[in-house]
This record gives C-alpha cells, sequence and structure tokens, in this order.
C-alpha cells in the first residue's frame, strides 16, 4: 500500500512525540522573538490607530523621496510615505490645524500636476483607534471564556485549556511577525486576526474529538498509553487537518497574490497577510502545540500514569508510534494454532489438532450410512 493511500485511509504511522518537542523549542523560540520585538520596535500602528491626516492622490512617475523633498518645506519630512499600487500617492501625518492640512494639500497637488481639489484628505481622531483596541481586547477575552465553557462541557477542561495555549501561542506569533516586519496595524488586521482565533479553535476540536473517541482503548485491559492513543488518534486525521488548513490558504494566497499583487488592493493586502499568516500558524499549534499540552496534562492523572507504568513493568515499548500498540502487536503475532491462554495451573496452551493432508486431487470417502443395530 502506498504511502498516499494509507494516509487517505488514515492509516500512517508517524510518531509524532520527537517532532512535538523540536516543535516545542521552535515555538518557544519565536514566541520569545515575538515578544522581545514587541517591547523594542512596537507595531506600526496604522492612522486608525494613531490618529492624524491622511492625503491621496494621483501621482505617476513621482518617488517617495521626491515626495518628501517637497513636504520638508511645510514641516511634514517626517511624515509616512507610501506609493500606492502603481500610480496612488499616500501621505499620513500627525493632526494639524485645518489652514496646515490644505497647504499640504495645495502642494500635493502641484507635486502630482493635477488641481487640489482632486487631492483627498481624511482625518481620523486618536480615540477612535483607542476605541477599536478596547472592543478587541473585550472580544477576546469573550472568545476565551466562551471556548473554555464550551470545549469544557462538549470535551474535557484539559481539552479546553490545550485549545486555549494554541490560541494564545496563534496571537502572539502572529503579532510578532507585525512587529518584526513593521506590517502597518489596520482593522482590517484586527478583523483578520479574530477570524483567525476561530479557525484555529476549529481545527484544534477536530483532533480532539478524534481524541475524544479513542480514549477508550487506553481503558481497554491497559494495551496502550494516553500518548500512543493521541499519537494514532493524529494519525486518523492527519488528511483531514491538511485538507482543510490547505483549503483555507489557498483562497487567502489567490486573494493575496491577485487582490493585492496585480490588482493593487491594499485593504485586500492588509486583510489577507493577516489572515496567511494566522491561518498557517493555526494549521500548525493544533498539531505541534494543542496535542503535546494535551498529553503533558493528561499524562499526570493517575489511571494514565498506572497503565504507563503496567507497560513499563511488563516490558513494552512506550513510543509514541501510531500503529498497532506493542501488546496488541504481540498478540496478533502469536500462532494461531494456540487455542486458549492456559489453564489455571499456568499449564501451555495446548496445540489445535491438525487434519490430516490429503494427496493431492484425491476424492475423500463416501461417509457410511448408518444402520440400525439389530
Amino acid at each position: 500500500m502506498s504511502r498516499w493511500t494509507r494516509l487517505a485511509h488514515g492509516e500512517t504511522t508517524i510518531d509524532f512525540v520527537p517532532w512535538w518537542r523540536r516543535a516545542l523549542v521552535v515555538s518557544a523560540i519565536l514566541m520569545l522573538v515575538s515578544i522581545g520585538s514587541l517591547f523594542a520596535r512596537g507595531l506600526n500602528l496604522g492612522i486608525d490607530f494613531e490618529g492624524g491626516v491622511s492625503w491621496e492622490v494621483l501621482a505617476p512617475g513621482v518617488s517617495v523621496s521626491e515626495t518628501r523633498d517637497t513636504l520638508e518645506g511645510v514641516g511634514l519630512a517626517d511624515a509616512k510615505i507610501q506609493i500606492v499600487g502603481e500610480e496612488t500617492l499616500r501621505v499620513q501625518g500627525p493632526e494639524m490645524p485645518t489652514e496646515e492640512v490644505a497647504e499640504v494639500r495645495r502642494t500635493l497637488g502641484e507635486l502630482a500636476g493635477s488641481d487640489a481639489s482632486e487631492v483627498s484628505v481624511s482625518t481620523v481622531g486618536a480615540s477612535w483607534g483607542g476605541d477599536i483596541t478596547e472592543s478587541a481586547v473585550r472580544a477576546l477575552m469573550l472568545f476565551f471564556v466562551a471556548i473554555l465553557i464550551y470545549l469544557s462541557i462538549r470535551l474535557e477542561w484539559r481539552m479546553a485549556v490545550a485549545a486555549i495555549a494554541a490560541v494564545i501561542h496563534d496571537i502572539i506569533i502572529s503579532v510578532g511577525v507585525y512587529s518584526v516586519f513593521q506590517f502597518e496595524v489596520t482593522p482590517g488586521t484586527v478583523i483578520a486576526f479574530l477570524t483567525i482565533l476561530g479557525y484555529s479553535i476549529y481545527d484544534t476540536i477536530v483532533v480532539d474529538d478524534k481524541i475524544k473517541e479513542n480514549e477508550h482503548l487506553v481503558g481497554l485491559s491497559g494495551r496502550m498509553t494516553y500518548t500512543q492513543m493521541v499519537t494514532r488518534s493524529m494519525n486518523q486525521v492527519l488528511l483531514r487537518s491538511l485538507n482543510t488548513s490547505i483549503t483555507s490558504l489557498l483562497p487567502v494566497l489567490a486573494l493575496l497574490v491577485v487582490g493585492a499583487g496585480i490588482m493593487g488592493a491594499v485593504t485586500l493586502r492588509e486583510f489577507s497577510v493577516a489572515l496567511f499568516i494566522g491561518l498557517a500558524i493555526g494549521a500548525y499549534s493544533s498539531i505541534f502545540v494543542a496535542a503535546p499540552v494535551l498529553v503533558w496534562l493528561k499524562e499526570r492523572q493517575p489511571q494514565n500514569r498506572t497503565v504507563r507504568e503496567r507497560l513499563a513493568a511488563s516490558g513494552a515499548s512506550l513510543a509514541g508510534l501510531g500503529g498497532t500498540p506493542p501488546v496488541v502487536a504481540e498478540r496478533a503475532s502469536a500462532s494461531p494454532t494456540s487455542v486458549g491462554e492456559g489453564d489455571e495451573t499456568g499449564a501451555a496452551p495446548r496445540p489445535m489438532p491438525r487434519a490430516p493432508a490429503s494427496p493431492v486431487g484425491a476424492i475423500p470417502p463416501r461417509p457410511r450410512k448408518k444402520t440400525k443395530r439389530r
């Protein structure tokens, strides 16, 4: 059977335990880098969060350096200047009086070779950005509480804690990517991040549901440890997780390449970049963060610890392979000619009697009819 066939039938035997260890080290490094970047560099907040004035005008052939030199005469040499698409010039500056806003508008009109009325101006107060941030944080806290309650009722509280740990991991690394590369944070970015949370939880629940379904294997005469059961469950839902991740990432990638790259839609770029980063990290965390955290919590339960100690005492392998459990494989490889497990005195199992071999092509004799004895 080929590798793809085994994957399609959920019959792969990937040992996730060593991969979990490596992935947790990588995740810890990424989280430290993200937190360090947030303290050192902060986030590149857009005008919607910091407040200020934004000017936009069609200015084909005008460069950023040329615009900065021109704006130096009106005191805006430190303004944020971008070329949006191929021809649209965008300038963002701090809040200023109406007269200075009109002066910058006339200057940009002259630079672009157009009338000042063709320069669009938008003003945003800093308080509005603060309201967005406060609402986003409030929504995030409510999301955590709702997920914790739902998963505790639907599955169990340990699975809820593991899922929340994966979501926090996704948020820190996603925000860290924005801090390291100084991507601009806009309201579209916040909306994308809130969308990511739902996806991350969904992918984790898919895995947890399969684990919950297979939990009886741990208590079935103690034939496998909880880690082995989780590894087997991961192999069974691996294709579904891959399909979910790929089908979610492909449309976002198309949105990023076509909408933002080819058509130059800035709003689509801000939204799709956040979605792409978050979806990729969410798919990773459901397998390499939520699952090992759950295993760490569950293996400390007395009943699961007892199963592990019993298997270790019997000499069974405790490797986290997702194939046939060691004890089951040992029994399956036993001779099919044995009957029973021996009697109470410990006697060896009695072999089944074998029928004598018949010559090839021989016709068996016809059985005699029983006659009544006189």
